[in-house]
């Protein structure tokens, strides 16, 4: 082998050794952007003192673009805990 092509071969072989690095810490960055998502998205629900059905209710009302303000979410959770007593 002529020594450029070698030169090019050692320089191919780093090169995917840092793909594969990169790739790895991509992956580790995802998983820990995902992770702490989720984290917030627990502690707004615990924060909003949801239960279940109140937070199944709540995304379907996302999902078919009629979510009420929030003003009206604390007047049902009011209203509901009212009822409860």
């Amino acid at each position: 082998m002529g020594a450029k092509l070698e030169r090019l071969g050692a320089e191919l072989a780093k090169a995917r050794k840092k793909k594969a690095e990169w790739d790895s810490r991509v992956k580790d960055l995802e998983r820990r952007y995902r992770e702490e998502e989720n984290s917030e998205i627990h502690e707004m629900v615990h924060a909003a003192n949801l239960t279940p059905d109140q937070l199944s209710e709540l995304l379907k009302m996302f999902a078919e673009d009629s979510a009420p303000k929030p003003e009206t979410i604390q007047s049902v959770k009011e209203e509901e805990t009212t009822h409860e007593n």
